[in-house]
């Protein structure tokens, strides 16, 4: 749902129709990213998708129809896993509903890339209206706080849809290096959404995007790059912005950065890590895995 939010917030702000569709449950499917969502726009446009073809083609017979939602059923045969890489044929159910029906506020959360609940009112398969909760919102429910304290994704009560959107932390690394190959691995065991850039113009795109859960961590040997992408960290947002390199390099990075007029560096963790005596590259980027998660979560 999060990848999604802008470009259905443009199309709500333009008067464009689109129609929402995710998944609500699965039975025998392991899907890879339960927060997946897919859009779908007049003339046969779509925004994101999820893991299979299979459910994007079953939702999109009922896009654009009517101004209530509903859930949809989609049988995964053993060769529709095999092609999208799943772990065997089952069952999804999902749910599809024209963007506007859904609350303002679950654009404004999804935007910010904070989890949230959704919640709505079911009559036979259909879905009349819908609410949104985030987590540390006041005086929750019990079926929601239900929700949020459950690992799994979505369930379906006798008059409810309910699933639970839980943004993945976004790690930006900067620069080919064994240093950032282990950051992205272990980003990727913890289940965040890492991202490995060699240019300062597709780092800054993805950087400018970031919230205070996000993280930047530079690794570039190239001066012009890594100054970049330390620039474009300034100005984003990002809960931790890591600068990898020796003390020499760091004085490199920062005059580079002065001259550029940038002169508060406090944001800036270099040499980045927590000094655990790691001298591998993997001990390297797990010191300053360590020092970004303990960064974004205010330790």
């Amino acid at each position: 749902m999060f990848d999604i939010a802008l470009p259905v917030t443009a199309c709500l702000r333009s008067g464009t129709r689109a129609d929402v569709g995710w998944v609500v449950s699965v039975d025998g499917v392991p899907l890879e990213d339960p927060n997946r969502a897919v859009a779908f726009t007049p003339g046969g446009g779509r925004l994101g998708g999820i893991d299979t073809s299979v459910i994007d083609a079953a939702l999109s017979e009922h896009a654009g129809v009517g101004t209530t939602g509903r859930l949809v059923e989609a049988e995964i045969s053993e060769v529709d896993a095999l092609i999208a890489g799943l772990g065997g044929p089952g069952k999804v159910t999902a749910a599809i509903a024209p963007a506007e029906l859904l609350p303002e506020r679950l654009w404004d959360l999804a935007n910010e890339r904070i989890g949230f609940c959704l919640v709505g009112r079911l009559q036979a398969d259909a879905i009349e209206s819908f609410d949104v909760y985030a987590e540390d919102d006041p005086d929750l429910p019990p079926a929601v706080a239900e929700a949020f304290a459950s690992p799994g994704g979505g369930r379906i009560t006798e008059d409810q849809v309910i699933n639970v959107f839980r943004a993945a932390a976004r790690l930006v690394v900067v620069g080919s290096s064994p240093i950032a190959d282990a950051l992205m691995e272990i980003a990727g065991v913890l289940g965040w959404q890492p991202s490995q850039h060699n240019t300062v113009s597709h780092a800054e795109g993805v950087i400018a995007s970031l919230t205070e859960a996000d993280m930047v961590v530079v690794a570039a040997h190239d001066l012009e790059l890594a100054g970049g992408a330390l620039m474009a960290a300034l100005d984003s947002r990002a809960g931790y912005i890591g600068s990898v390199g020796s003390r020499k390099m760091q004085e490199n990075r920062a005059d580079w950065l002065s001259y550029r007029g940038a002169t508060d560096l406090s944001r800036i963790s270099g040499p980045a890590g927590i000094d655990i005596g790691a001298s591998t590259p993997a001990e390297i980027a797990v010191s300053v895995i360590a020092e970004a998660i303990a960064a974004t979560r205010g330790r």
